[in-house]
């Protein structure tokens, strides 16, 4: 496989993204309402959400031929809870990429512009995806099974490009010209890596080889800096889906690939020294400047205390003293956890702040989906939407056979002080 050059890998993607060429594929796709909505200008309470929807396939294209249609039962589905909890922006981890941002626009134009149950239609004028590495051939056998191929020896796990990526979806400008993209920044590069240890050799850290370091990314999807232009202000949406901690050996290279997933967030708001070895796709390095409003997103597959992730793996964000935690709960998850049984009962963290809902005795329920707002921004509430069994909106959430996904939707409410009318 031929690898472009850091930096020149990096100028193309922003090339792509400026001019909207296949890559990056920044909205609005159309010219229905290139402004900002009526009423949200002046609007300083601002619901921003995370949700794994699940909206991957087992093949390319599947995903746009199901959302081809305004007929499939699980984005209908997915929908209705974005219409219930209306979240002004949101992120959608497990959304399979496509280079034209096709799946997308259809998720947009036939299921949150139509009416689901009765509920009022979502418009989102803004929306930005790009490429993620889920699926990139690296040509090295990663996974040292002996063979080369496949989804273990993809850059990141997928069957094919694309598969388990993300959509971002905003009711408000996406300041494309701005927005920062880390697909390619290599694992190695980050000082004091948890680069993984063959267990089988009295050498450390030499799971992977020279060779294989000089081309493994840190994110197993991407990392995106997307900033927002919200009434006059910015605020950085930081999006990423670190690897599951799990599907691994004795070497632990998935858990240690996601806590440092984790970690470069963390460097990367803290700013300063500490990020300057950050590099984005474009070349640009370092950090955010202190100060700057942030929100972190996305399932970050790790709880504080339960789980297969590694011990303070979350608590690099948690503990940020520039990041705020909201904690988002539900009764539903409480419910849940008390009705399923099993590993739940001997859980550590408290049932009502989970996310996930993987109904497997030997996981239980966890806390995988996070947002987390900086302490620039004022928090005025959050939730989990895991309605409790009988209510409304649980036939949306439901058992396995989930009808939408095994996570369920988390938002918090901010303000983001000093907006004005534009």
């Amino acid at each position: 496989m031929r690898v472009l050059a850091r930096c020149s890998a990096g100028l193309l993607a922003v090339s792509l993204l400026v001019v909207g060429a296949p890559g990056a594929f920044a909205g609005p796709p159309d010219d229905t309402r290139s402004v900002v909505p009526d009423g949200l200008a002046n609007k300083q309470n601002l619901r921003i959400a995370t949700y794994n929807a699940s909206l991957n396939r087992s093949a390319a294209g599947e995903l746009v031929r199901d959302l081809g249609t305004p007929e499939n039962a699980q984005a209908r589905a997915i929908a209705e809870v974005l219409q219930i909890t209306r979240p002004e922006v949101v992120l959608l981890n497990e959304f399979d990429y496509d280079a034209g941002g096709t799946a997308a626009d259809l998720f947009k134009r036939n299921y949150l512009r139509v009416s689901q149950n009765g509920k009022a239609a979502l418009d989102y004028p803004y929306v930005y995806t790009a490429p993620s590495n889920t699926g990139v051939p690296s040509g090295l056998d990663l996974n040292n099974d002996g063979t080369v191929g496949g989804a273990e020896d993809a850059l990141g796990f997928g069957a094919f490009e694309g598969q388990y990526g993300m959509v971002i979806y905003s009711q408000y400008p996406i300041q494309t010209e701005s927005v920062r993209t880390f697909q390619h920044f290599l694992w190695k590069d980050m000082p004091g890596a948890l680069l993984p240890d063959n267990p089988a050799t009295a050498e450390q850290g030499d799971w992977y080889s020279e060779a294989e370091l000089d081309v493994l990314p840190l994110s197993s999807k991407s990392h995106w800096d997307v900033p927002l232009s919200v009434g006059g202000k910015t605020v950085h949406v930081l999006a990423s889906h670190p690897t599951p901690p799990v599907f691994d050996g004795k070497e632990d290279r998935n858990g240690r690939r996601n806590s440092d997933e984790i970690r470069f967030w963390s460097d990367y708001v803290t700013g300063g020294p500490g990020a300057s070895y950050i590099y984005d796709d474009g070349g640009v390095t370092g950090g955010l400047k202190r100060g700057d409003r942030f929100v972190i997103l996305g399932d970050q597959n790790s709880d504080p205390l339960d789980g297969d992730s590694l011990p303070g793996a979350i608590d690099q964000l948690l503990g940020n003293k520039l990041v705020q935690d909201p904690q988002p709960s539900s009764s539903g998850a409480t419910e849940a956890a008390a009705l399923q049984g099993g590993a739940n009962a001997a859980h550590r963290s408290d049932p009502r702040f989970d996310t996930a809902d993987f109904e497997d005795r030997n996981a239980g329920n966890i806390r995988a989906d996070y947002v987390l707002p900086s302490r620039t921004l004022r928090v005025s509430g959050s939730g989990v939407f895991w309605p409790r069994v009988g209510s409304p909106g649980s036939e949306l959430t439901g058992i396995f056979p989930f009808p939408t996904s095994d996570h369920r939707l988390v938002y918090a409410d901010i303000v983001v002080s000093g907006t004005k009318q534009r």
